[in-house]
């Protein structure tokens, strides 16, 4: 059984959240884990966001899906990894 890990980067973060958080709660209950960061500063907020996700075992169906989806998103990029 595959250890599925994704990585999704955002461009242009403050257009791109919002319908990435809508996939990732759709798919919520196939994801064990999700971290998200992001450089911010005073006064400042960083347009690159990162997010990094591990999924339930025997997700690899709705980790592909969720993939294909996330790539439809314009400024998104998306890397998997199995172990």
């Amino acid at each position: 059984m595959a250890k599925i890990i994704m990585g999704i980067q955002l461009e242009n973060r403050m257009e791109t959240a919002k319908k990435v958080q809508d996939l990732l709660t759709q798919y919520g209950c196939f994801i064990k884990t999700r971290l998200g960061v992001h450089q911010t500063a005073e006064g400042s907020c960083s347009e690159k966001g990162l997010i990094i996700i591990e999924f339930m075992n025997n997700a690899d169906k709705e980790a592909q899906e969720l993939e294909e989806a996330l790539l439809k998103i314009e400024n998104t990029t998306v890397k998997r990894m199995k172990f």
